[in-house]
């Protein structure tokens, strides 16, 4: 098969994927997000001759340019083309509220939350969230962009500086942990693999923020929980966190549609760019109107 990898250019991952697919005997090819285009009522077809499209990554763009790349999948996803996510698990999952409000509604425990738009608002939700809170970019992942704030006055001045830039404020309660937590590979129904993230003196547990990571053993509740989070929003794969609570209770904190495996890989000896292709190829035929 001759598989669309959607990106932002030819990253290791990409080259991962590219490596997979010619060990299994099949062509990926890096199709940049940002050089995509579509014609209605005509002919031109930029994507004939692809069996599958993988989206690897989003790169950032305009309005305009996110909502473009979104409907040229759905309508390749309408047109019977297996897309991998699903656009409208992406769309679910790129928004931390979105994905958080459904994993709740359906009896999933989460971090208490509040999302606004005023800085004055975001005070009022500082107290009622018990004066300890994660502020977290609406879009983004491997914790780039977040600060744990717990004192009134930098809360003032977070709060201020990031309303002038115009962004949604999205607060988390911060939840007293053991210092790790669970990122666990959903694949097709199944937990392909996970490892536990410690944090190195720092209150975040993400790899590219100096985390480290161990290879572990999912308990059957560990396991259910993943698998639920990620049928919730709909992601045949996903890259699940699960943050255990002082208690012993677990907190799903996110559901990520596009996980990367660059730590998870050697530190689990799995290699997940080829159950990927593999899924993507032999098992997923996408979901379809």
């Amino acid at each position: 098969m001759r598989i669309a990898v959607l990106s932002g250019g030819d990253g290791w991952h990409v080259r991962d994927l590219q490596r997979a697919a010619a060990r299994l005997g099949h062509e990926a090819v890096a199709v940049d997000f940002r050089r995509i285009s579509q014609g209605v009522a005509h002919p031109w077809n930029p994507w004939a001759g692809f069996d599958r499209i993988l989206v690897r990554t989003m790169p950032p763009g305009s309005l305009e340019q996110v909502v473009f790349r979104m409907d040229v999948l759905q309508r390749l996803h309408a047109e019977g083309i297996a897309v991998l996510n699903p656009p409208r698990a992406l769309e679910l999952c790129v928004d931390k509220y979105l994905t958080t409000a459904r994993l709740a509604a359906a009896g999933l425990r989460v971090p208490a939350t509040v999302v606004c738009q005023h800085a004055d608002a975001a005070l009022e939700a500082f107290s009622a969230l018990g004066g300890d809170v994660v502020v977290k970019p609406l879009f983004g992942s491997e914790g780039r962009g977040m600060v744990r704030v717990s004192d009134p006055e930098m809360a003032w001045r977070t709060f201020r500086t990031l309303e002038r830039t115009q962004v949604v404020l999205y607060l988390q309660q911060f939840i007293a942990h053991p210092g790790w937590d669970l990122r666990v590979l959903v694949l097709g129904g199944r937990v392909l693999t996970a490892m536990r993230r410690h944090s190195r003196g720092d209150w975040r547990t993400n790899i590219a923020q100096g985390g480290q990571g161990e290879a572990v053993s999912l308990t059957t509740a560990e396991e259910t929980l993943a698998l639920q989070a990620a049928a919730i929003v709909g992601t045949p794969v996903a890259g699940v966190d699960l943050l255990p609570g002082r208690e012993g209770q677990w907190y799903v904190l996110e559901v990520n549609a596009v996980p990367g495996w660059r730590a998870l890989a050697p530190v689990t000896g799995v290699d997940v760019a080829v159950a990927l292709i593999d899924f993507l190829t032999r098992e997923y035929r996408g979901e379809h109107p």
